[in-house]
């Protein structure tokens, strides 16, 4: 079986997604791009499909154990530019963060004021109380994805008012999604792009209490 129609992992994805962080940092992509990359590459089944969003990213290579020679050929080596498998949460950052894995059972979980917010957040919860509160959080790229893998939970997103919010990917059985934001595009300081599985449970974008009484009175 040729290379490219071999299927790839979570933690490939994941690795792809760190670099194409890194690319919007440098001004290789724009937003718009970068949301539709990672949107690609997070429904990939094989690493052909995965490595096309980054097969024309100058200085990174796009290496596996089954071929003989990276393609395309960086300029100049740089190793830590390489697609290669990752071992599982490779994609945060090499400083711990708060918020980049949160998981409960019959919990409350809040996250609020300065808390540093990873490129990915993992919210696997099952019968929980899950609030990630974004107004005064230290962000650490512009676009935020938020992976969701939960059971009969309820889940808020309070985001700034400038702030955009796309919940598209959100798949429920039998639970409800709301958006009470600006779905795009991404050109304020914050873009929180959503995907993953709602198994009776709820998700909600929304303003701070602030922000809607400031409307109120304008």
């Amino acid at each position: 079986m040729e290379a490219r129609n071999l299927r790839v992992s979570d933690a490939e994805r994941e690795h792809v997604g760190e670099l194409l962080q890194r690319a919007v940092g440098q001004g290789m992509l724009s937003l718009g791009e970068f949301t539709e990359r990672m949107d690609t590459a997070l429904a990939a089944k094989t690493r052909g499909e995965l490595n096309a969003v980054l097969a024309d990213l100058p200085g990174i290579a796009i290496v596996s154990e089954f071929a003989r020679t990276p393609y395309p050929v960086p300029p100049y080596p740089d190793p830590q530019q390489v697609a290669r498998p990752a071992p599982p949460n490779a994609y945060l950052p090499q400083a711990p963060m708060a918020g980049g894995v949160i998981q409960g059972r019959l919990s409350t979980i809040s996250r609020t004021g300065r808390w540093s917010v990873a490129p990915v957040l993992q919210v696997n919860t099952k019968l929980s109380t899950v609030s990630l509160d974004f107004t005064r959080a230290v962000m650490a790229t512009q676009v935020v994805h938020v992976a969701i893998d939960d059971y009969g939970s309820t889940i808020t997103l309070v985001v700034p008012e400038e702030a955009t919010v796309d919940l598209a990917g959100v798949e429920t059985i039998g639970g409800m999604v709301s958006n009470k934001v600006r779905t795009g595009p991404p050109i304020g300081p914050l873009h929180v792009v959503a995907r993953g599985k709602l198994r009776f449970g709820s998700v909600t974008a929304r303003h701070s209490l602030g922000t809607s009484f400031r409307r109120m009175f304008r």
